[in-house]
């Protein structure tokens, strides 16, 4: 009833101030026949400064009086739940009909601002995401938007290596463990943090199901997680596990899943893991998951990690070392000391 389900919708409503001076402000300026006569942000770096042709405000009543305004459109980030229904009352109050968009003021569950609206009678709208499509077209939905966790912008003190894969069930958790075992015999203070329901051996510190985060989300939680673990432990360094791979060709699905956790975590340095002969995946292997991480994330992959569980007789992680030219180690026989090694010495190369 109060989705907007096409352009036509917003262009009825013109003209607007448009609340948010960011990608969304932007993007909502840009749609074909959208007519936008002001804009306002509440971060002063960005007030009195030129935006999308006009000149950025900080208060809406100025703009009610300068402008022709028919509606206020509120593009807010996840977080900013309270200062969108502020400017959403006061709209509405002034006799301006509003725009809102799920992300920081769902409908759903603002039924005192809709009876508002209402009584002021104003038209009020949500850019939705669009679940009822997914219904439609996948049979099931989730009843609202997963996307809940506010962003957040932290550089961390730590170095950060990330553990990563060919496939599922490659060995990810026992190499991160056995690198923080590894720091710890050389007295190194290190912090494991898994991303499995399952990492709940030490030395981990802690761990969560990143796989029951929206993608928009994980990168969130990897940074809320790395900056907990610094202020709490002051760590030189943190292993954080990886989760599936991002080339593994059986199962596309949780790929996504891997690429968010790399991108949250932002490494110095990367493990990969690998498990030969696999017997229920299906991995491309090792020089492409290496291809893959290097051109998501500016790092470097410094060693393997060589599961051989599933492996032909006389195999070993030598002859992997010398078709890759990376150090090679079977982590559960051998420890991780040589993998810490290599994470060490790039560091160092890197001037860290």
């Amino acid at each position: 009833m109060y989705s907007i389900t096409s352009v036509k919708d917003l262009q009825d409503l013109n003209p607007y101030i448009v609340i948010g001076c960011g990608g969304g402000g932007e993007k909502f300026s840009n749609l074909e026949g959208i007519e936008t006569v002001g804009f306002l942000d509440d971060n002063p770096d960005k007030q009195g400064k030129p935006f999308c042709g006009l000149e950025v405000a900080s208060n809406l009543s100025d703009l009610f009086e300068s402008t022709n305004a028919k509606t206020v459109v509120i593009m807010l980030p996840i977080g900013a739940e309270g200062v969108a229904l502020k400017y959403a009352v006061e709209a509405i109050a002034n006799g301006k009909n509003v725009v809102c968009s799920f992300r920081s003021l769902d409908l759903s569950e603002n039924a005192s601002l809709l009876k508002f609206a209402k009584q002021q009678n104003v038209t009020i709208k949500e850019i939705s995401s669009r679940l009822d499509v997914i219904k439609e077209i996948a049979g099931i939905a989730p009843e609202k938007c997963c996307e809940v966790l506010p962003k957040i912008f932290y550089k961390p003190k730590a170095k950060i290596v990330f553990v990563g894969g060919t496939s599922q069930e490659c060995g990810k958790r026992t190499t991160t463990k056995a690198l923080g075992n590894a720091a710890t015999e050389r007295g190194i203070k290190s912090a494991v943090i898994s991303t499995d329901e399952m990492g709940l051996e030490q030395p981990t510190y802690f761990n969560f199901r990143a796989g029951s985060l929206s993608a928009m989300d994980i990168p969130s939680a990897i940074l809320h997680a790395i900056k907990y673990v610094e202020e709490k432990e002051s760590p030189e360094i943190i292993f954080i596990e990886g989760q599936s791979s991002l080339t593994e060709k059986g199962n596309p699905h949780p790929r996504g899943l891997s690429a968010a956790i790399l991108i949250g975590c932002a490494p110095d340095a990367v493990i990969v893991g690998h498990r030969v002969n696999h017997p229920y995946r299906e991995p491309r292997g090792i020089a492409e998951e290496v291809k893959a991480i290097e051109s998501v994330e500016p790092t470097k992959v410094v060693g393997l990690s060589i599961n051989l569980r599933n492996a032909d007789e006389g195999l070993a992680p030598s002859d992997f070392e010398d078709e890759f030219g990376l150090p090679a180690v079977d982590v559960y026989n051998e420890g991780a000391s040589r993998l810490l090694d290599a994470i060490l010495n790039h560091l160092n190369e890197d001037g860290e």
